[in-house]
């Protein structure tokens, strides 16, 4: 504890804090930055102001999960869900497996989910999916159709106009990939009128075709990060059992392994979630 802190927390408290720091200058970011080393370190400076006691006994290494899961749960509530809507979430790396975690705790289903990796479709179905799609084998979009069919009653209240369209319910696409193409190929599956919810990072220039969403009518958000209420929420959600975390972790290394877990998260096969232990 620092000099200047309050020191509202017991000595060997185990904590969880937004990747933030609040200094006289405004707000800085740990572990994107020069000057704030992140979680690859054996310390870390972080404000008081932001520490969220661990509750519940919880793990660390599980605690450590709230950052990945706020990034869903945050994406989830951009969506502006209205309850009547059919998800598809493409990717279920660490974002998308997120996103799933965050669609089954608001209850709406089915969420139908779509990776090439196996190992991943298999944690998609364990933290929520109804569905789960092997792109190789057929497509997401005709897959979600397929589980997005109006009923005969909805059928009956839709307007005379849109009594031409096809019978399906709303969709929300959630890209959780954040490769070039990967939005364009969205645009081209989607229904008419879905909502697109880009969560995925493309760290490089893309293209995709306007026309396309213009005349599908198509919705695109994109988001980041997450709130700090929303942060709170998601460590809540993992210590009272809502999110099965133990799930996504598949291997704890030290410091020293550090170089050769990011050569391992390569293969989807082999990890999801890799927890660092500073103290090992």
């Amino acid at each position: 504890m620092g000099t200047s802190t309050a020191r509202k927390l017991k000595p060997g408290t185990h904590v969880c804090s937004l990747p933030a720091l609040v200094t006289p200058q405004g707000i800085e970011g740990i572990g994107y930055s020069n000057d704030n080393v992140g979680g690859y370190a054996e310390a870390m400076l972080l404000s008081e102001a932001l520490l969220l006691e661990v509750p519940n006994g919880l793990a660390p290494e599980h605690a450590a999960l709230t950052e990945p899961l706020a990034v869903g749960v945050h994406a989830v509530a951009k969506a502006n869900i209205s309850g009547g809507e059919v998800p598809l979430v493409v990717g279920c790396g660490p974002v998308g497996l997120a996103v799933i975690a965050a669609l089954k705790i608001r209850g709406l289903h089915p969420i139908v989910a779509a990776d090439y990796s196996p190992a991943r479709r298999a944690l998609a179905a364990q933290l929520g999916a109804d569905i789960v799609v092997d792109p190789k084998v057929s497509q997401p979009y005709t897959a979600w159709a397929e589980h997005a069919q109006m009923s005969d009653a909805e059928k009956a209240a839709r307007p005379p106009f849109q009594a031409m369209l096809p019978a399906l319910k709303p969709a929300i696409i959630f890209e959780c990939v954040g490769v070039p193409g990967l939005l364009q190929q969205v645009f081209e599956g989607a229904p008419r009128d879905a909502r697109i919810v880009v969560v995925g990072v493309c760290m490089e220039s893309d293209r995709n075709e306007p026309m396309l969403g213009i005349m599908k009518e198509l919705n695109v958000q994109y988001v980041l990060g997450y709130t700090p209420e929303e942060f709170a929420s998601s460590l809540r959600l993992i210590a009272e059992g809502q999110v099965d975390a133990a799930a996504m972790v598949t291997a704890e290394v030290g410091l020293d392994g550090v170089a050769k877990a990011f050569a391992d998260l390569a293969n989807p096969e082999a990890h999801t979630k890799i927890i660092v232990q500073p103290w090992r």
